[in-house]
C-alpha cells in the first residue's frame, strides 16, 4: 500500500510539473493569465491536498481531504477542456494531461468511495 501512496504521489507531482509547463506556454493575454491562473491553482492543490489525504487523523478526515482532491481534479479537468476548445495551445499538447487528469480523478473517485464503503 505503501507503494502505491507514493506512485500516486509522484504522479500528482509529475501532473503539476506538466501543468506548470502548460501555463506558461499559455498564451499572455488576459485570457491565458485567466486561464492559467484557475488551472494552476486547482490543479496544484490537487496534488496537496492528496498529501494532506495521506496523513488524515481519521478515516472521516482521509474520506474529506480525498472528496477535496477529487473537486479540484474535477475542476482542473474542466479548465483543460476549456483550453482544448480555445486556441491557446495546440491539442497536441493537452492530449496526454486530458489522459492523466480524468485517470486521476477515477482513481480518486475509486478512493472515496472505498473508504466510504468501509467506514459503514
Amino acid at each position: 500500500m505503501q507503494n502505491e501512496k507514493k506512485n500516486l504521489s509522484e504522479r500528482f507531482l509529475d501532473f503539476g510539473a506538466r501543468i506548470i509547463k502548460l501555463v506558461i506556454k499559455l498564451n499572455k493575454t488576459s485570457v491565458g493569465r485567466h486561464i492559467g491562473k484557475q488551472l494552476m491553482r486547482s490543479s496544484t492543490s490537487a496534488g496537496a491536498n492528496y498529501e494532506e489525504a495521506c496523513g488524515a487523523e481519521s478515516r472521516a478526515d482521509f474520506i474529506h481531504k480525498m472528496q477535496v482532491v477529487l473537486k479540484e481534479m474535477r475542476e482542473t479537468l474542466y479548465w483543460l477542456k476549456l483550453i482544448e476548445k480555445s486556441p491557446l495551445v495546440s491539442v497536441e499538447n493537452l492530449i496526454s494531461l486530458l489522459n492523466e487528469c480524468e485517470e486521476l480523478i477515477r482513481i480518486v473517485a475509486k478512493s472515496v468511495i472505498t473508504a466510504k464503503e468501509r467506514a459503514k
